[in-house]
């Protein structure tokens, strides 16, 4: 088998899948996974198989932690396969119905993570679906020691997958490892750690912004961040997906696009399928990866996780990724958007009230 870097970004599937599943076969003592969804098909089946294997066959333990909601039908064939298979599966808090379960609701665990054995950790913006399986994405793989940190974070969720009251200081504390630093966000409408991180990575540009997100409704704090950086000379990109997989969003998006573009943000909305890549790149040397958009209902409602760091080899590998991204746009034309049908800004307008929920 080829030796693989310390430090690899995946923008397809395919390719990182197969990785996965590599590292997986080769695992000797544990996997443990955390995700959000965990698709009864054909890539989740490979997945189970490979786990069930490991678990049958190298006595290797294996933890799977899926979000309730996102697990969609949690006595699904792929679950009762990897249960019966030795595999300890959790779900991330169950619904409760109650006078507050709309809000609740979306209290979900949207963290993505593979670690195994002290060694490997995978971190990014993918779930393990056919689903996703064209989309474009952002998932990086470090060998590393960090991988020791990011599996005692993955315990603690597993410890309080069925909590509903949690210590906010200590599951969102910021975690150092040398020059990585491992950001946690929990349901919290004033504590929002990313969202706080992403404004003073922005304030501290020089030359260069990059966001790639597939979902757009930055708040307020955050659009002013991206403003006053193209006011000062900043070079601000944003790339999103010329239709995303939650057509809601991209209906409200708009409502932000055209003033945001009138204060010298360039927005590039990418073409080829969907993009889903959760990356923002300062001056091509600072980064932040994992599995926060940039809106509202990350910031507010949703379990995330996001790793900081300036290590030149990743973010030479996530400027790669973006240049390639790029490539695939086309850019976003200011007329046209003040010329839209009045329907369209009518369902924008309607939208509004929602704007933290989407």
């Amino acid at each position: 088998m080829k030796v693989k870097e310390p430090y690899q970004l995946f923008s397809e599937p395919l390719k990182y899948y197969n990785s996965m599943l590599d590292d997986i076969n080769a695992a000797k003592s544990y996997i443990y996974i955390e995700t959000f969804r965990f698709g009864d098909d054909e890539m989740g089946n490979n997945f189970a198989t490979a786990l069930i294997k490991a678990r049958k066959k190298r006595d290797v333990e294996v933890k799977l932690l899926v979000d309730y909601w996102g697990a969609g039908n949690t006595g699904s064939n792929v679950f009762e396969r990897l249960k019966k298979g030795g595999v300890e599966v959790r779900f991330f808090e169950k619904i409760k119905y109650n006078f507050d379960v709309f809000t609740k609701g979306h209290r979900r665990n949207h963290r993505k993570l593979l670690i195994i054995d002290d060694k490997i950790v995978y971190i990014g913006s993918s779930n393990i679906t056919a689903y996703n399986i064209n989309w474009r994405e952002s998932v990086l793989r470090m060998k590393s020691g960090i991988a020791v940190t990011f599996k005692k974070l993955l315990l603690q969720d597993w410890k309080l997958y069925n909590q509903y009251v949690i210590s906010r200081n200590y599951n969102t504390k910021v975690i150092k490892y040398y020059n990585f630093s491992i950001f946690r966000d929990v349901p919290n409408i004033a504590q929002k750690k990313i969202n706080r991180l992403f404004i003073n990575m922005i304030k501290n540009a020089q030359k260069s912004v990059y966001v790639e997100t597939p979902y757009f409704l930055p708040g307020y704090l955050l659009r002013r961040a991206l403003m006053s950086a193209a006011k000062r000379g900043v070079q601000v990109t944003v790339i999103i997906p010329k239709k995303s997989d939650v057509r809601l969003v991209d209906i409200l998006r708009n409502k932000y696009i055209g003033p945001l573009s009138v204060s010298g943000i360039k927005f590039l909305f990418y073409e080829t399928n969907n993009l889903h890549s959760k990356l923002l790149l300062i001056d091509e040397k600072e980064f932040a990866i994992g599995s926060s958009n940039f809106d509202y209902r990350s910031f507010r409602y949703m379990f995330e996780i996001v790793l900081k760091g300036n290590d030149p080899d990743i973010s030479g590998q996530i400027f790669k990724h973006i240049t390639q991204t790029v490539s695939d746009t086309t850019p976003f034309i200011y007329e046209a958007w003040k010329n839209r049908p009045y329907i369209d800004k009518f369902f924008e307008w309607l939208l509004v009230p929602f704007r933290h929920l989407l």
